[in-house]
């Protein structure tokens, strides 16, 4: 078995031309299909992303199998030739628009997704009805969303195309939303001038105001911090918090 990825409740590995993620054995069954159908829907609008080739049992643990390509992320890219740090992350910025470009209208609405999130979030009663009512407030876009979209979700082949990876939060919703996702996982990763760079470039090539992305900062963060990582949920926190002062 040839290990690529080692995640909580789940490892990625290759076997021949595909690549296998194997869930563990208490993974939720319905989790696990409807990541499936998420990217089966993100690969009916052209997106260049990895072919889905099946979804099977091995034993008690379910699996979904993908094509196997080959190459390294931006993020590998960008650790080798740091003096191209721009370079890698104007072409992940033009990736990201790509995506945001498409619209796939079966999929799950990120408004929808990010209350449900807000009201399991652990916040008291008067911050989680000031996170539903931004919320709320913000103008509604049915463009395809990553969701969790990092440097690592791109592989770029030896012949330069580039293939967008990890489809399992993938939603419709406004774009915004999804870079200031991108924008705190920057932040999380301890790397808050590339965060900030992120942010610049996007806004920028986008025409939208930074100030925009970043209202929607509180909402993405409440919504993060319910995935039960201990490690990123003060930091999380402190985001959220800037609601009250706003």
């Amino acid at each position: 078995m040839d290990v690529l990825a080692t995640r909580v409740k789940k490892i990625v590995y290759r076997e021949g031309d595909n690549v296998v993620k194997e869930f563990n054995e208490d993974y939720s069954k319905s989790d696990v299909l409807n990541e499936a159908l998420n990217q089966a829907r993100v690969e009916e609008t052209g997106l260049p992303i990895p072919k889905l080739v099946s979804v099977l049992k091995n034993g008690s643990k379910w699996a979904i199998v993908m094509e196997y390509v080959e190459g390294k992320t931006l993020q590998q890219l960008m650790d080798e030739n740091p003096d191209m740090e721009d370079h890698y992350l104007e072409q992940f910025v033009d990736i990201q628009n790509e995506i945001h470009s498409k619209s796939a209208p079966l999929l799950p609405r990120l408004k929808d997704k990010m209350n449900r999130k807000i009201s399991a979030a652990k916040l008291d009663a008067t911050t989680r009805y000031d996170l539903h009512t931004r919320l709320e407030s913000m103008p509604k876009h049915l463009k395809v969303c990553h969701g969790d979209l990092g440097l690592s979700d791109i592989i770029i082949s030896e012949d330069g195309r580039h293939y967008i990876i990890d489809w399992a939060h993938a939603t419709q919703g406004n774009a915004s939303a999804d870079a200031a996702r991108t924008y705190l996982k920057f932040c999380l990763a301890g790397k808050e001038e590339l965060a900030e760079k992120y942010l610049n470039l996007f806004c920028r090539k986008t025409d939208t105001a930074k100030q925009y992305v970043l209202r929607w900062t509180p909402i993405v963060a409440a919504s993060q911090s319910v995935k039960g990582h201990e490690e990123e949920r003060d930091l999380l926190l402190k985001w959220v918090d800037v609601v009250e002062y706003e």
